[in-house]
């Protein structure tokens, strides 16, 4: 069978480092290792209340950081969700598949309700359910998944093989997870112990797709550290999350082992290291931000891209949902 992989990516302005090394930067590298597809999951940012305007300049500015980060539309298909009906379609199908227990084991609804779960949308709970239709639908072999979504794709292979035995067909295909490397967490530079997010009020707690070269410099000039030297082995940095952050980006950045890193720059301070990953960020950052701006000044070209996308991605997805419907007796 041919490598197929499918992946998707919500919307959120303000794109950041953990979302480059987190995701980004794995499709681009994938998509020339096999078929992929690449969607903005738009649909799954509905799970909860957005302001409309916000969501389309959401919607647009993420297609252009991920052609600016390399993402070629000619390599790769890339959509947005909602222009495809047939996610929500097949999501429909299996959530006569799916079962209430499944989704109650799901560890990313109870730490996104909190201790409001009552008043959680409906959407938020069932989301794995179209995830897994996300995929599914067009039958990947292979979707890439940090730790945390690992779950739901358990969850997808689940409905897939109650679905094929319920109905007696050979219709989904299990999807095999392809699991992140060591830059595919990246965390706060004010606190090594939590994600680099958008939603941290403080902005030199990321760098940004869009900062320029003084602003990288000074976010990490005044990255949290600790005082003592770089060790030589990983071993060395247990108990030290800031710096495990650290060298896990310049790692990222250059496609080396975090201990190729260390053999490195092992006995110098922060003092030295800390100029080295700065000038290493600017220099890798600098053509995404200028690509990524002149990108945005043109809505009307990123929509196009994103429909030829689309249209293939309808083409793909009709075979597998004909079937989904003709197994059920639709």
């Amino acid at each position: 069978m041919t490598k197929r992989t499918v992946s998707g990516i919500q919307p959120t302005g303000n794109l950041h480092l953990g979302n480059y090394l987190g995701a980004i930067r794995r499709w681009v590298k994938m998509q020339d290792e096999g078929e992929c597809l690449f969607f903005l999951a738009d649909l799954h940012a509905i799970t909860v209340h957005n302001d409309p305007a916000l969501l389309t300049a959401n919607i647009r500015e993420m297609a252009a950081a991920l052609i600016a980060c390399g993402i070629d539309p000619d390599k790769a298909t890339l959509f947005r969700q909602r222009q495809v009906p047939a996610h929500v379609e097949l999501c429909w199908l299996l959530n006569g598949t799916a079962r209430i227990g499944w989704l109650n084991r799901m560890t990313q609804f109870k730490e996104k309700s909190g201790k409001n779960r009552e008043g959680a949308s409906i959407g938020l709970y069932a989301y794995p359910v179209l995830q897994a239709a996300d995929v599914l639908l067009y039958n990947a072999t292979h979707v890439p998944v940090g730790e945390d979504q690992k779950q739901h794709l358990e969850l997808a292979r689940d409905i897939a093989t109650k679905f094929n035995a319920d109905f007696g067909v050979n219709l989904f295909t299990l999807p095999e997870p392809i699991i992140g490397g060591p830059a595919a967490r990246v965390m706060s530079l004010r606190e090594g112990t939590a994600k680099m997010s958008k939603s941290d009020p403080s902005d030199m707690s990321r760098i940004n797709l869009t900062d320029d070269a003084d602003t990288i410099m000074s976010k990490i000039r005044k990255a949290k550290t600790d005082p003592d030297p770089l060790p030589e082995t990983m071993e060395g940095l247990e108990g030290r999350p800031e710096a495990r952050n650290l060298i896990g980006i310049y790692a990222g950045m250059t496609d080396e082992t975090p201990a190729g890193v260390l053999a490195r720059f092992a006995g110098q301070g922060f003092g030295q290291f800390k100029p080295a990953l700065g000038e290493l960020l600017v220099e890798k950052l600098r053509p995404i931000s200028k690509r990524l701006v002149a990108l945005k000044q043109d809505p009307l070209e990123l929509d196009a891209i994103l429909l030829k996308g689309a249209e293939k991605a309808r083409a793909l997805a009709a075979p597998t949902l004909a079937g989904a419907y003709q197994a059920m007796g639709l």
